[in-house]
């Protein structure tokens, strides 16, 4: 399936790539090796791009206080930092980069209520250095379960990434595994942990978001 956010670029992606084809064809004399090669080319690319905006189909069997992936990706960060801008305590953090070949949908980790949405304009470093948590255009997002445990979330463009979609408001119930928001074209996601809970992934670990358990409470 394709998600809706693609839908736009797909039609502007597909509309160009017929334009710049008949152009060429219609304005030079190309050889049919260089017309194949244009054709094809063009159709790797359209693949790549509905690819990049797939939205799988994946089933969730929620364990008691485990808090599970927001998104695909690779762990790069496992570490215990000083979360100031608005729990203001320690926090285990948990990032996961994600590259432009895995699904760019994020995921809720775990249910409870949305007490937090912020959005931030930034710079577009690349999501893989220290300061893009801090840096860069992000959403922060905070979570809280029914027993009062707050975890916070940011979604964080990249520097391909220019937009970054939230699907809640501040005040909403939210659903473990349901859809959170979209970022496109490379991005990375940060969670912000109790320091007590127990992690249960590895620094360099492939995630899959929805599916992937990435820490218990205690």
């Amino acid at each position: 399936m394709i998600h809706k956010e693609g839908f736009k670029i797909i039609i502007v992606v597909l509309i160009l790539l017929v334009a710049l084809n008949g152009l060429l064809n219609g304005l030079l004399v190309l050889p049919q090796v260089v017309q194949v090669f244009l054709a094809i080319a063009s159709l790797l690319f359209l693949l790549f791009i509905l690819r990049f905006f797939r939205k799988p189909n994946r089933q969730l069997s929620p364990e008691e206080n485990v808090v599970y992936a927001p998104a695909d990706g690779k762990i790069v960060v496992i570490e215990e930092t000083m979360e100031e801008e608005y729990l203001k305590e320690k926090r285990i953090q948990i990032s996961i980069f994600m590259s432009v070949w895995d699904v760019h949908l994020n995921f809720f980790p775990i249910s409870g209520k949305l007490k937090l949405y912020r959005y931030h304009p930034g710079a577009y470093l690349v999501a893989r250095h220290p300061k893009s948590s801090v840096l860069n255009e992000r959403n922060t997002i905070v979570i809280e379960n029914e027993k009062g445990v707050q975890i916070l979330l940011r979604q964080i463009a990249g520097f391909v990434a220019r937009k970054i979609s939230f699907f809640s408001k501040e005040g909403d119930p939210v659903k473990l595994g349901d859809e959170m928001g979209f970022i496109k074209f490379g991005s990375r996601v940060d969670v912000f942990l109790p320091p007590e809970s127990e992690v249960l992934v590895k620094l360099g670990e492939h995630v899959t978001g929805k599916k992937t358990p990435l820490a218990k409470l205690k």
